[in-house]
Protein backbone atom coordinates (compact mmCIF):
# COMPACT_ATOMS: atom_id res chain seq x y z
CA UNK A 1 0.00 0.00 0.00
CA UNK A 2 0.85 3.44 -0.79
CA UNK A 3 0.56 5.97 2.41
CA UNK A 4 1.51 9.33 3.00
CA UNK A 5 2.56 9.96 6.41
CA UNK A 6 3.00 14.24 7.24
CA UNK A 7 4.83 15.02 10.09
CA UNK A 8 8.07 13.03 11.40
CA UNK A 9 7.72 13.70 14.89
CA UNK A 10 7.53 11.29 17.76
CA UNK A 11 4.23 9.19 16.27
CA UNK A 12 5.03 10.05 13.07
CA UNK A 13 8.47 8.43 13.08
CA UNK A 14 7.50 5.11 14.56
CA UNK A 15 4.32 4.80 12.50
CA UNK A 16 6.73 5.36 9.62
CA UNK A 17 9.03 2.61 10.96
CA UNK A 18 6.51 0.43 11.87
CA UNK A 19 4.88 0.30 8.29
CA UNK A 20 8.05 0.47 6.46
CA UNK A 21 9.01 -2.79 8.04
CA UNK A 22 5.89 -4.40 7.18
CA UNK A 23 6.51 -3.51 3.19
CA UNK A 24 4.29 -0.74 2.41
CA UNK A 25 5.68 2.02 0.26
CA UNK A 26 6.07 5.12 3.04
CA UNK A 27 6.21 8.83 1.87
CA UNK A 28 6.96 10.95 4.77
CA UNK A 29 6.55 14.94 4.59
CA UNK A 30 8.39 17.12 7.47
CA UNK A 31 9.58 20.84 7.39
CA UNK A 32 12.91 20.26 9.11
CA UNK A 33 15.23 18.69 6.94
CA UNK A 34 17.73 17.29 9.42
CA UNK A 35 14.92 15.20 10.91
CA UNK A 36 13.63 13.31 7.43
CA UNK A 37 17.75 13.22 6.83
CA UNK A 38 17.87 11.29 9.65
CA UNK A 39 15.00 9.46 9.01
CA UNK A 40 15.79 8.68 5.31
CA UNK A 41 18.91 6.88 6.96
CA UNK A 42 17.28 4.88 9.26
CA UNK A 43 14.17 3.76 7.46
CA UNK A 44 13.57 2.14 4.15
CA UNK A 45 11.15 5.04 3.06
CA UNK A 46 11.01 8.24 0.99
CA UNK A 47 10.98 11.95 2.39
CA UNK A 48 9.96 15.33 1.20
CA UNK A 49 10.91 18.07 3.17
CA UNK A 50 7.92 20.99 2.93
CA UNK A 51 4.42 21.85 4.41
CA UNK A 52 1.94 18.89 4.27
CA UNK A 53 -0.92 20.98 4.14
CA UNK A 54 -0.15 22.62 1.44
CA UNK A 55 -1.50 21.28 -2.31
CA UNK A 56 1.62 21.19 -4.08
CA UNK A 57 3.74 19.59 -1.61
CA UNK A 58 0.78 16.72 -0.98
CA UNK A 59 0.81 16.77 -4.96
CA UNK A 60 4.46 16.45 -5.17
CA UNK A 61 4.24 13.30 -2.85
CA UNK A 62 1.73 11.53 -4.66
CA UNK A 63 -1.19 11.94 -2.78
CA UNK A 64 -3.72 11.17 -5.71
CA UNK A 65 -2.58 7.47 -5.67
CA UNK A 66 -2.56 7.21 -1.73
CA UNK A 67 -4.24 4.46 -0.03
CA UNK A 68 -3.42 6.13 3.04
CA UNK A 69 -2.64 9.70 4.57
CA UNK A 70 -1.86 9.89 7.51
CA UNK A 71 -1.17 13.59 9.24
CA UNK A 72 0.26 13.74 12.65
CA UNK A 73 2.07 16.73 13.08
CA UNK A 74 1.88 19.04 16.70
CA UNK A 75 -0.77 21.22 15.38
CA UNK A 76 -4.27 19.61 15.46
CA UNK A 77 -5.38 22.15 12.92
CA UNK A 78 -2.60 21.45 10.13
CA UNK A 79 -3.77 17.43 10.59
CA UNK A 80 -7.29 18.46 9.68
CA UNK A 81 -6.66 20.55 7.08
CA UNK A 82 -3.68 18.03 5.63
CA UNK A 83 -6.81 15.52 5.66
CA UNK A 84 -9.40 18.13 4.21
CA UNK A 85 -6.80 18.94 1.10
CA UNK A 86 -5.67 14.76 0.89
CA UNK A 87 -9.34 13.54 0.58
CA UNK A 88 -10.14 16.41 -2.29
CA UNK A 89 -6.72 15.41 -3.93
CA UNK A 90 -7.75 11.51 -4.49
CA UNK A 91 -6.37 10.04 -1.24
CA UNK A 92 -8.62 7.17 -0.33
CA UNK A 93 -8.40 7.39 3.79
CA UNK A 94 -7.18 10.27 5.55
CA UNK A 95 -6.02 9.56 9.38
CA UNK A 96 -5.40 12.75 11.52
CA UNK A 97 -4.15 13.15 15.06
CA UNK A 98 -6.72 15.61 16.88
CA UNK A 99 -5.16 15.78 20.98
CA UNK A 100 -7.20 19.08 21.69
CA UNK A 101 -10.20 17.61 23.94
CA UNK A 102 -12.43 20.54 22.81
CA UNK A 103 -11.75 19.44 18.73
CA UNK A 104 -11.77 15.78 19.53
CA UNK A 105 -15.34 16.17 21.58
CA UNK A 106 -17.03 17.09 18.19
CA UNK A 107 -15.14 14.86 15.71
CA UNK A 108 -18.68 12.95 15.47
CA UNK A 109 -19.68 16.15 13.95
CA UNK A 110 -16.99 17.06 11.47
CA UNK A 111 -15.86 13.68 10.58
CA UNK A 112 -17.79 13.30 7.61
CA UNK A 113 -17.06 17.09 6.39
CA UNK A 114 -13.35 16.92 6.37
CA UNK A 115 -13.37 13.17 4.94
CA UNK A 116 -11.66 11.36 7.81
CA UNK A 117 -11.70 7.86 7.70
CA UNK A 118 -9.97 7.47 11.72
CA UNK A 119 -8.95 10.51 14.38
CA UNK A 120 -6.41 9.41 16.48
CA UNK A 121 -6.06 10.78 20.12
CA UNK A 122 -2.67 9.25 21.74
CA UNK A 123 -3.62 11.21 25.20
CA UNK A 124 -6.81 9.90 25.33
CA UNK A 125 -6.00 6.59 24.17
CA UNK A 126 -2.98 6.52 27.08
CA UNK A 127 -5.22 8.15 29.84
CA UNK A 128 -7.98 5.06 29.00
CA UNK A 129 -4.96 2.58 29.43
CA UNK A 130 -4.00 3.76 32.60
CA UNK A 131 -7.33 4.41 34.13
CA UNK A 132 -7.77 0.54 32.85
CA UNK A 133 -4.20 -0.34 34.97
CA UNK A 134 -5.74 1.39 37.87
CA UNK A 135 -9.39 -0.21 38.10
CA UNK A 136 -6.98 -4.00 37.71
CA UNK A 137 -3.81 -2.57 40.03
CA UNK A 138 -1.90 -6.23 40.52
CA UNK A 139 -1.34 -6.08 36.49
CA UNK A 140 1.77 -4.66 34.68
CA UNK A 141 -0.07 -4.26 31.49
CA UNK A 142 -3.83 -4.84 30.46
CA UNK A 143 -4.49 -5.58 26.47
CA UNK A 144 -8.30 -5.59 25.83
CA UNK A 145 -9.93 -7.81 23.33
CA UNK A 146 -13.26 -8.80 21.86
CA UNK A 147 -14.53 -4.89 23.64
CA UNK A 148 -13.19 -5.77 26.64
CA UNK A 149 -14.92 -9.13 27.12
CA UNK A 150 -11.31 -10.62 26.90
CA UNK A 151 -7.89 -9.70 28.30
CA UNK A 152 -4.26 -9.77 28.33
CA UNK A 153 -2.96 -9.04 31.25
CA UNK A 154 0.97 -9.44 32.00
CA UNK A 155 2.69 -9.91 35.23
CA UNK A 156 5.65 -10.75 37.32
CA UNK A 157 5.85 -13.62 39.18
CA UNK A 158 7.27 -12.42 42.77
CA UNK A 159 9.53 -13.99 45.13
CA UNK A 160 7.62 -17.55 46.68
CA UNK A 161 4.56 -17.66 44.06
CA UNK A 162 2.77 -20.78 44.35
CA UNK A 163 3.51 -20.03 40.50
CA UNK A 164 7.64 -20.80 40.95
CA UNK A 165 8.54 -24.73 39.52
CA UNK A 166 4.64 -25.06 38.35
CA UNK A 167 4.78 -26.34 34.73
CA UNK A 168 1.93 -24.92 33.07
CA UNK A 169 -0.31 -28.17 32.60
CA UNK A 170 -0.75 -28.07 36.49
CA UNK A 171 -2.05 -24.81 36.73
CA UNK A 172 -5.85 -25.66 36.05
CA UNK A 173 -5.43 -28.57 38.10
CA UNK A 174 -3.96 -26.71 41.50
CA UNK A 175 -6.45 -23.36 41.14
CA UNK A 176 -9.33 -24.38 38.83
CA UNK A 177 -9.37 -21.54 36.52
CA UNK A 178 -9.55 -20.83 33.21
CA UNK A 179 -6.36 -19.16 31.96
CA UNK A 180 -4.09 -19.60 29.06
CA UNK A 181 -0.51 -18.25 29.68
CA UNK A 182 0.48 -17.64 26.17
CA UNK A 183 3.89 -15.84 26.69
CA UNK A 184 6.76 -16.17 28.87
CA UNK A 185 9.85 -12.92 29.35
CA UNK A 186 12.65 -14.89 31.06
CA UNK A 187 15.06 -12.45 31.42
CA UNK A 188 16.14 -11.58 27.64
CA UNK A 189 14.51 -14.30 26.08
CA UNK A 190 10.52 -14.36 25.34
CA UNK A 191 8.81 -17.69 24.78
CA UNK A 192 5.56 -18.92 23.57
CA UNK A 193 4.96 -21.59 25.80
CA UNK A 194 4.01 -25.31 25.78
CA UNK A 195 2.20 -27.36 28.33
CA UNK A 196 5.32 -28.35 29.80
CA UNK A 197 7.09 -25.22 30.13
CA UNK A 198 8.39 -24.56 34.07
CA UNK A 199 7.54 -21.28 35.65
CA UNK A 200 10.19 -19.46 37.45
CA UNK A 201 9.98 -16.48 39.98
CA UNK A 202 10.80 -13.36 38.23
CA UNK A 203 8.93 -14.21 34.94
CA UNK A 204 7.18 -11.89 33.05
CA UNK A 205 4.24 -13.39 32.11
CA UNK A 206 0.79 -12.75 29.91
CA UNK A 207 -2.44 -14.48 30.55
CA UNK A 208 -5.27 -14.08 28.25
CA UNK A 209 -8.66 -14.70 30.26
CA UNK A 210 -12.40 -12.92 31.01
CA UNK A 211 -11.80 -10.48 33.35
CA UNK A 212 -13.56 -12.49 35.59
CA UNK A 213 -11.30 -14.90 35.41
CA UNK A 214 -8.00 -13.37 35.67
CA UNK A 215 -9.29 -11.69 38.89
CA UNK A 216 -10.25 -15.29 39.88
CA UNK A 217 -6.42 -16.32 38.97
CA UNK A 218 -4.91 -13.37 41.10
CA UNK A 219 -7.06 -13.88 44.51
CA UNK A 220 -5.43 -17.79 44.17
CA UNK A 221 -2.02 -16.65 43.62
CA UNK A 222 -1.90 -14.00 46.21
CA UNK A 223 -1.45 -10.59 44.40
CA UNK A 224 -4.63 -9.34 43.96
CA UNK A 225 -5.20 -5.80 44.99
CA UNK A 226 -8.41 -3.48 44.72
CA UNK A 227 -9.30 -0.79 42.42
CA UNK A 228 -7.73 1.96 43.53
CA UNK A 229 -9.53 4.39 45.16
CA UNK A 230 -7.43 7.35 45.30
CA UNK A 231 -4.65 8.91 42.82
CA UNK A 232 -2.57 11.60 42.79
CA UNK A 233 -1.26 12.82 39.19
CA UNK A 234 2.25 14.81 38.72
CA UNK A 235 1.67 16.89 35.47
CA UNK A 236 -1.61 18.59 34.76
CA UNK A 237 -1.60 18.50 30.97
CA UNK A 238 -3.55 16.42 27.97
CA UNK A 239 -3.26 13.39 29.38
CA UNK A 240 -3.76 14.04 33.12
CA UNK A 241 -7.05 15.91 31.88
CA UNK A 242 -8.64 12.62 30.18
CA UNK A 243 -7.57 10.51 32.88
CA UNK A 244 -9.19 13.00 35.77
CA UNK A 245 -12.49 12.87 33.83
CA UNK A 246 -12.40 8.64 33.61
CA UNK A 247 -11.84 8.78 37.07
CA UNK A 248 -13.84 10.99 38.63
CA UNK A 249 -16.59 9.10 36.70
CA UNK A 250 -16.08 6.20 38.85
CA UNK A 251 -16.04 8.28 42.06
CA UNK A 252 -11.75 7.95 42.61
CA UNK A 253 -10.52 10.48 44.25
CA UNK A 254 -7.88 12.84 42.00
CA UNK A 255 -5.03 15.17 43.11
CA UNK A 256 -3.30 16.44 40.26
CA UNK A 257 0.06 18.85 40.98
CA UNK A 258 0.87 21.29 38.25
CA UNK A 259 3.73 23.59 37.67
CA UNK A 260 1.96 26.10 35.73
CA UNK A 261 -0.38 28.98 37.28
CA UNK A 262 -2.97 29.05 34.08
CA UNK A 263 -3.20 25.70 33.41
CA UNK A 264 -3.90 24.72 37.12
CA UNK A 265 -6.94 27.75 36.92
CA UNK A 266 -7.96 26.00 33.94
CA UNK A 267 -8.33 22.72 35.60
CA UNK A 268 -9.84 23.97 38.14
CA UNK A 269 -12.75 24.57 36.00
CA UNK A 270 -12.56 22.00 34.05
CA UNK A 271 -12.65 19.13 36.76
CA UNK A 272 -14.61 20.63 39.66
CA UNK A 273 -14.60 17.06 40.99
CA UNK A 274 -10.72 16.59 41.34
CA UNK A 275 -8.01 18.44 43.59
CA UNK A 276 -5.80 20.87 41.39
CA UNK A 277 -2.81 22.15 43.13
CA UNK A 278 0.29 24.66 42.29
CA UNK A 279 3.43 22.99 42.89
CA UNK A 280 6.26 21.41 41.57
CA UNK A 281 5.89 17.47 41.55
CA UNK A 282 9.46 17.15 41.82
CA UNK A 283 9.33 18.79 45.54
CA UNK A 284 9.53 15.61 48.28
CA UNK A 285 8.10 17.98 51.12
CA UNK A 286 4.99 18.67 48.71
CA UNK A 287 4.04 15.36 47.80
CA UNK A 288 4.01 14.44 51.40
CA UNK A 289 2.20 17.05 52.67
CA UNK A 290 -0.08 16.53 49.89
CA UNK A 291 -0.64 12.99 51.13
CA UNK A 292 1.91 10.88 48.75
CA UNK A 293 1.99 8.00 51.74
CA UNK A 294 -2.36 7.96 51.86
CA UNK A 295 -2.91 7.69 48.37
CA UNK A 296 -3.80 4.19 46.27
CA UNK A 297 -2.01 5.49 43.33
CA UNK A 298 0.63 7.80 41.65
CA UNK A 299 0.85 8.44 38.19
CA UNK A 300 3.75 10.68 36.48
CA UNK A 301 2.42 12.39 33.58
CA UNK A 302 5.43 15.63 32.59
CA UNK A 303 6.91 16.11 29.86
CA UNK A 304 10.12 14.85 31.04
CA UNK A 305 11.03 11.03 31.61
CA UNK A 306 13.50 11.68 33.77
CA UNK A 307 10.92 13.51 35.85
CA UNK A 308 8.37 11.11 35.50
CA UNK A 309 11.16 8.16 36.07
CA UNK A 310 12.78 9.45 39.73
CA UNK A 311 8.92 10.82 40.79
CA UNK A 312 7.68 7.52 39.95
CA UNK A 313 10.72 5.39 41.97
CA UNK A 314 10.37 7.63 44.95
CA UNK A 315 6.75 7.22 45.38
CA UNK A 316 7.43 3.24 45.10
CA UNK A 317 10.28 3.87 47.57
CA UNK A 318 7.60 5.27 49.99
CA UNK A 319 5.57 2.32 49.62
CA UNK A 320 2.56 3.73 47.30
CA UNK A 321 0.79 0.21 45.93
CA UNK A 322 0.43 1.10 42.86
CA UNK A 323 2.86 3.52 40.40
CA UNK A 324 2.90 4.21 36.62
CA UNK A 325 5.22 6.80 34.69
CA UNK A 326 4.58 7.88 31.24
CA UNK A 327 8.18 7.85 29.15
CA UNK A 328 8.44 9.05 25.29
CA UNK A 329 11.70 7.39 24.86
CA UNK A 330 11.05 3.72 24.81
CA UNK A 331 14.00 2.35 23.12
CA UNK A 332 15.88 2.02 26.66
CA UNK A 333 13.68 -1.28 27.71
CA UNK A 334 16.46 -2.93 29.32
CA UNK A 335 16.88 -0.43 31.72
CA UNK A 336 13.30 0.29 32.27
CA UNK A 337 12.44 -3.76 32.91
CA UNK A 338 14.92 -3.49 35.88
CA UNK A 339 13.29 -0.48 37.78
CA UNK A 340 10.81 -0.74 40.28
CA UNK A 341 8.34 0.49 38.55
CA UNK A 342 4.81 -1.09 38.32
CA UNK A 343 3.86 0.69 34.42
CA UNK A 344 4.99 2.51 31.97
CA UNK A 345 3.27 4.47 29.67
CA UNK A 346 3.79 5.08 25.95
CA UNK A 347 1.33 7.22 24.25
CA UNK A 348 3.05 7.27 21.02
CA UNK A 349 2.77 3.89 21.08
CA UNK A 350 -0.21 3.40 21.67
CA UNK A 351 -1.20 5.94 18.68
CA UNK A 352 1.53 3.82 16.52
CA UNK A 353 -0.22 0.52 17.21
CA UNK A 354 -3.90 1.81 16.53
CA UNK A 355 -3.05 2.99 13.12
CA UNK A 356 -1.28 0.27 11.82
CA UNK A 357 -4.00 -2.50 12.65
CA UNK A 358 -6.02 0.25 10.87
CA UNK A 359 -3.56 0.00 8.17
CA UNK A 360 -3.45 -4.43 8.16
CA UNK A 361 -7.51 -4.32 8.44
CA UNK A 362 -7.40 -2.18 4.88
CA UNK A 363 -4.52 -4.66 3.71
CA UNK A 364 -6.40 -7.64 4.13
CA UNK A 365 -10.17 -6.79 3.87
CA UNK A 366 -10.16 -8.25 0.24
CA UNK A 367 -9.92 -11.58 2.17
CA UNK A 368 -12.35 -10.86 4.92
CA UNK A 369 -10.52 -11.69 7.69
CA UNK A 370 -10.13 -8.68 9.14
CA UNK A 371 -7.52 -7.28 11.82
CA UNK A 372 -9.90 -6.15 15.02
CA UNK A 373 -7.30 -5.41 17.59
CA UNK A 374 -3.52 -5.32 17.50
CA UNK A 375 -1.02 -5.34 20.39
CA UNK A 376 2.61 -5.71 20.66
CA UNK A 377 4.01 -6.93 24.32
CA UNK A 378 7.33 -7.93 25.76
CA UNK A 379 8.78 -4.69 24.43
CA UNK A 380 7.67 -5.45 20.84
CA UNK A 381 8.87 -8.71 20.68
CA UNK A 382 5.21 -10.63 20.74
CA UNK A 383 2.36 -9.33 19.16
CA UNK A 384 -1.62 -10.00 20.15
CA UNK A 385 -3.85 -9.70 17.24
CA UNK A 386 -7.22 -10.07 16.91
CA UNK A 387 -9.09 -11.77 13.75
CA UNK A 388 -12.69 -12.11 12.58
CA UNK A 389 -13.29 -14.95 10.99
CA UNK A 390 -15.81 -14.21 8.12
CA UNK A 391 -14.73 -17.03 5.92
CA UNK A 392 -14.01 -20.59 5.51
CA UNK A 393 -10.23 -21.29 5.14
CA UNK A 394 -8.14 -24.32 5.71
CA UNK A 395 -7.45 -23.55 9.42
CA UNK A 396 -11.71 -23.60 9.87
CA UNK A 397 -13.16 -26.89 11.83
CA UNK A 398 -10.04 -28.49 13.05
CA UNK A 399 -9.78 -28.99 16.34
CA UNK A 400 -6.22 -27.84 17.25
CA UNK A 401 -4.91 -30.93 18.61
CA UNK A 402 -5.05 -32.43 15.31
CA UNK A 403 -2.54 -29.84 14.13
CA UNK A 404 1.29 -30.11 15.21
CA UNK A 405 2.17 -26.21 16.65
CA UNK A 406 5.37 -25.15 16.05
CA UNK A 407 7.16 -23.03 18.30
CA UNK A 408 6.40 -19.07 17.96
CA UNK A 409 2.90 -18.71 18.05
CA UNK A 410 0.00 -19.89 19.56
CA UNK A 411 -4.58 -19.78 19.35
CA UNK A 412 -4.84 -17.17 23.03
CA UNK A 413 -8.71 -17.39 22.77
CA UNK A 414 -11.89 -17.80 20.33
CA UNK A 415 -14.95 -15.66 21.03
CA UNK A 416 -18.19 -17.02 19.57
CA UNK A 417 -21.11 -14.91 20.47
CA UNK A 418 -21.11 -13.99 24.06
CA UNK A 419 -19.12 -17.24 24.75
CA UNK A 420 -15.54 -17.06 25.66
CA UNK A 421 -13.21 -19.80 25.11
CA UNK A 422 -9.78 -20.27 26.15
CA UNK A 423 -8.88 -22.97 23.88
CA UNK A 424 -7.57 -26.87 24.76
CA UNK A 425 -6.50 -29.29 21.78
CA UNK A 426 -10.29 -30.49 21.65
CA UNK A 427 -11.06 -27.03 20.54
CA UNK A 428 -11.44 -25.28 16.88
CA UNK A 429 -11.96 -22.61 15.07
CA UNK A 430 -15.36 -21.41 12.99
CA UNK A 431 -16.77 -19.23 10.84
CA UNK A 432 -17.68 -16.27 12.53
CA UNK A 433 -15.39 -16.42 15.30
CA UNK A 434 -13.17 -13.83 16.52
CA UNK A 435 -10.09 -15.63 17.07
CA UNK A 436 -6.96 -13.94 19.37
CA UNK A 437 -3.53 -14.78 17.86
CA UNK A 438 -0.24 -14.53 19.99
CA UNK A 439 3.10 -14.61 18.11
CA UNK A 440 6.52 -13.58 17.74
CA UNK A 441 5.88 -13.84 14.16
CA UNK A 442 5.90 -9.52 13.01
CA UNK A 443 3.30 -8.53 10.92
CA UNK A 444 0.99 -11.30 11.15
CA UNK A 445 -1.86 -9.87 8.96
CA UNK A 446 -4.58 -12.78 7.71
CA UNK A 447 -4.88 -15.65 10.15
CA UNK A 448 -4.76 -18.10 7.19
CA UNK A 449 -0.91 -17.68 8.37
CA UNK A 450 -0.88 -19.55 11.13
CA UNK A 451 -0.97 -22.43 8.78
CA UNK A 452 2.97 -22.06 9.20
CA UNK A 453 3.08 -22.49 12.21
CA UNK A 454 -0.41 -24.82 12.83
CA UNK A 455 0.42 -27.36 9.99
CA UNK A 456 -0.19 -31.20 9.43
Amino acid sequence: MKIVIVGDGKVGSTIANQLSLEGHDVIVIDRNPSVLTNAGNTMDIFCIEGNGATAYVLRDAGVKNADILIAVTSADEVNMLCCLLGKKLGAKNTIARVRNPEYFAQMNLIKDELGLSMAVNPELAAATEISRLLRFPSAIKIEPFARGRVELVELKIPAHSPLNGMPLWAIYKEFQVKILICAVQREDEVVIPSGDFVLKSGDKINITASHLEIARFFRAIGIFRSSVKSVMIIGGGRIAYYLAKELNAIHVKVKIIERDLKRCEYLCEVLPDSVIIHGDGTDKELLHEEGLEKTDAFVTLTGMDEENIITALYAKEKKVSKVIAKINKISFHEILDNLNIDSFISPKTIAAQNIVRYVRAMKNSERSNNVVTLHTLINDQVEAVEFQVKEDSPIVGIPLKDYNRKDGLIVAAIIRGTQIIIPSGKDAIEKGDNVVIVTTKKHLTDINEIQEYYGE
